[in-house]
């Protein structure tokens, strides 16, 4: 399946060193070939990168590697198609706009049965199951809070019904921005860390590079990474529970808890 990538931030930051272990999964040192997106907020717009090719050997991707782009809210995704051909339309992450606000999602899992009605407020323009159920997602949200956009914690709050609602169609997770919070559920992998002082020297799997993180940092920076497997070798993950849905706000946990009901194993 797809591999998941975001980080949350209290002060922009740029995610060039996770990115350039990420992106040699798409087709390097994984078979996630069938195309690759990745989005950063900067302040309320989004620029979107996406790609049919396989990021490892993509020009966008090897751009976006060395382009040090600082953002607080990032989400990126390599896929390998379930359903949906291989095409720029299929592509990750989708993006959508609600309440005066760009929505970014990414979404790695499988939904065979999953096909909702759909009131027009918001359509997929591919064929995944994927960008159907970010449709649907946005579209219940738009139900529930109407004209007014909800806090961090209203959001949550809200995701929790409607991620165990998903989540019992399949594998689901996910990653979700508005730009001010990350949200994240995992139906079966998904880990995280946070980074914060003293900070260290971190060395990744996919690709022989380090970084000391104390000396490109300052002391109050904090910064929240989340993959689908772990991005580095000699730091300690933590490894998100199936079924639990986490509220990343300013770099750190917000909230998390493992929701009811029965997740689908995969």
């Amino acid at each position: 399946m797809c591999q998941l990538l975001g980080m949350n931030c209290n002060v922009p930051t740029d995610i060039c060193f996770s990115f350039t272990g990420f992106h040699r999964r798409g087709g390097g040192t994984d078979v996630h070939g069938d195309g690759w997106g990745i989005a950063f907020f900067e302040g309320r717009g989004v620029r979107l990168f996406v790609d049919p090719q396989p990021s490892a050997h993509s020009p966008v991707a090897e751009f976006v590697r060395n382009y040090p782009i600082r953002s607080l809210n990032v989400v990126a995704h390599i896929r390998k198609a379930t359903q949906g051909r291989v095409a720029l339309e299929n592509t990750h992450p989708f993006m959508r706009e609600l309440w005066g606000r760009y929505w970014i999602f990414a979404h790695n899992g499988h939904l065979p049965e999953f096909h909702p009605h759909l009131d027009g407020t918001f359509l997929p323009v591919g064929d995944t199951d994927s960008e159907r159920s970010f449709c649907w997602l946005l579209q219940n949200l738009r139900s529930l809070f109407g004209e007014k956009a909800p806090d961090p914690v209203a959001l949550y709050d809200a995701l929790k019904v409607l991620s165990r609602d998903l989540a019992g169609c399949g594998i689901f997770n996910y990653l979700l921005s508005n730009g001010e919070c990350l949200i994240a559920h995992c139906s079966t992998h998904l880990a995280y860390i946070v980074r914060a002082a003293p900070f260290a020297v971190a060395h990744l799997k996919d690709e022989d590079l380090s970084v000391d993180f104390s000396e490109v940092t300052g002391m109050k920076d904090r910064v929240a990474v989340i993959a689908t497997v772990p991005l580095t070798d000699n730091e300690s993950w933590n490894v998100m529970e199936p079924g639990s849905l986490y509220l990343f706000h300013e770099g750190e946990v917000a909230a998390c808890e493992v929701l009811s009901g029965k997740t689908k194993q995969g």
